[in-house]
């Protein structure tokens, strides 16, 4: 069993950064992929960015080049850098597990965090 907080979240301006953090319990979590999803108002929640036990990492088109992934099993820990922030990045962002092999199928993920809220004013 793996329980999953997320933290970080908060109002930025457009252009700005924040680093959202997901700290989970279980002596497991080195083995799992994990994942952030967001959802914005009035949409259906959608896939961010994932990382494998090893540290690949794989992105939506949307938010390469400005969002980074990353572990610390040490810590079981996962981030999600966030520059470059738009209005349209405006979500609650939600950390997933589940699977060793990653995936942008929210089906695949077990664990769910309970969210936080990002908000980009423009």
């Amino acid at each position: 069993q793996v329980q999953l907080v997320e933290s970080g979240g908060g109002l930025v301006q457009a252009g700005g950064s924040l680093r959202l953090s997901c700290a989970a319990s279980g002596r497991t979590f080195s083995r799992y992929a994990m994942g952030w999803f967001r959802q914005a108002p009035g949409k259906e929640r959608e896939f961010v960015a994932a990382v494998n036990w090893s540290g690949s990492t794989y992105y939506a088109d949307s938010v390469k080049g400005r969002f980074t992934i990353s572990r610390d099993n040490a810590k079981n820990t996962v981030y999600l850098q966030m520059n470059s922030l738009k209005a349209e990045d405006t979500a609650v962002y939600y950390c997933a597990g589940g699977r060793t092999w990653i995936t942008v199928l929210q089906r695949e993920y077990e664990y769910w965090g309970q969210g936080t809220q990002v908000t980009v004013s423009s």
